[in-house]
């Protein structure tokens, strides 16, 4: 008798991330590396004779202890022996609850108990930009791309789910921040394709089932139930009431959302990419008549890139901002400098929309 349904679909979404991984990094090596190259000197390679086989690659695993990531810790640790992968975990402490690092500490057990090496707990100081969920999620990543450094991991695995998905697209559908926002979580994102989620074709019940067979113990952290945190209010209070009223599957239809999204979101942005060099004058100035002969979803594109170039936070870098800064090009009426995050000036002048430092 096979595995449990549950547990044969979280191990089968790892095993195809992991061949992909593997796949990227054959390519990438085979690319870097020709056939016949001597390899530069202070390159691993250097080091090796001719017999020695490389180091196996490794692959981490993000885990908060919760349901999500212990399914993906175990399917991990199954399948990334059979295609000779290493397999290894970090837990990040957030110090936002009282005993955070004993649970910290107990999460580094569980993950050495289902074999993981190497396996480490990172603290880290959760600051205030953004508010208290943003800020949080930026010391974690921050937390985990210098674990992946350190351990010279090839990829980081994540376990967000499907309806994580579908919360992330109605975040940002709330937010009214473009088609972006609606695009919710990519499957690899990240510097070189850092991060990766398996899971976000799979319900977070699945996980949760996956879990209890295999008798892995979760910890439920008390944020995901606190009212004071958004995400935990529409979590309970608003998908619910959605599904009340326009039936089951609003998950699946969000989460297909969102991967729409995605595709008509690169789209647009590789026009934006394409059009900039045609919009700007010798100097490297954009010129206003040439903006506003664009269609407007690439045109604000262009401007954000430019805000962003010029030193606006991305991140604090909304929608509205896009549109005063559009109605230079659009609406011109001798208005003056707009001002954005990060001390960033927008302003028209001579035709020209200069947007800098101010």
């Amino acid at each position: 008798m096979g595995p449990h349904p549950a547990v044969a679909a979280i191990r089968l979404a790892v095993r195809r991330v992991l061949h992909d991984i593997l796949n990227e990094a054959s390519r990438t090596a085979a690319y870097r590396e020709p056939a016949g190259e001597i390899p530069a000197p202070g390159t691993p390679h250097e080091n090796r004779t001719p017999h020695e086989r490389p180091p196996s690659p490794l692959v981490l695993v993000a885990c908060s202890g919760g349901a999500d990531s212990m399914a993906l810790a175990s399917a991990l640790a199954f399948e990334a022996p059979k295609l000779g992968v290493r397999a290894g975990g970090v837990t990040v402490d957030h110090g936002l609850q009282p005993g955070s690092d004993l649970r910290a500490d107990e999460v580094v057990l569980r993950l050495r108990e289902l074999g993981l090496d190497p396996v480490e707990s990172v603290a880290v100081t959760v600051g205030r930009d953004g508010g208290p969920e943003a800020a949080a999620r930026d010391a974690r990543y921050a937390a985990l791309d210098a674990a992946a450094a350190r351990h010279g991991a090839l990829a980081v695995l994540l376990g967000h789910t499907r309806d994580d998905q579908a919360e992330t697209v109605l975040l940002g559908l709330a937010r009214g921040s473009g088609i972006r926002s609606l695009s919710g979580m990519a499957a690899v994102s990240g510097a070189d394709g850092r991060y990766r989620r398996p899971f976000l074709q799979l319900d977070r019940q699945t996980a949760r089932k996956a879990c209890m067979v295999q008798a892995l113990p979760v910890w439920d952290d008390p944020h995901n139930t606190d009212p004071a945190y958004t995400r935990s209010r529409l979590r309970h209070e608003g998908l619910p009431a959605l599904e009340k009223a326009l039936g089951k599957g609003v998950v699946e239809a969000l989460a297909r959302t969102a991967q729409l999204s995605r595709d008509d979101a690169d789209a647009l942005d590789t026009w934006a990419r394409q059009a900039e060099a045609s919009v700007r004058d010798a100097a490297g100035l954009l010129e206003c008549a040439k903006l506003y002969a664009l269609p407007p979803a690439v045109r604000r594109r262009i401007l954000r890139q430019a805000a962003i170039e010029a030193g606006a936070p991305a991140g604090s870098l909304f929608a509205r901002h896009i549109e005063e800064v559009d109605r230079l090009i659009t609406g011109w009426r001798g208005q003056g400098a707009i001002n954005l995050p990060g001390k960033v000036v927008a302003q028209r002048q001579g035709g020209r929309l200069v947007i800098r430092q101010g």
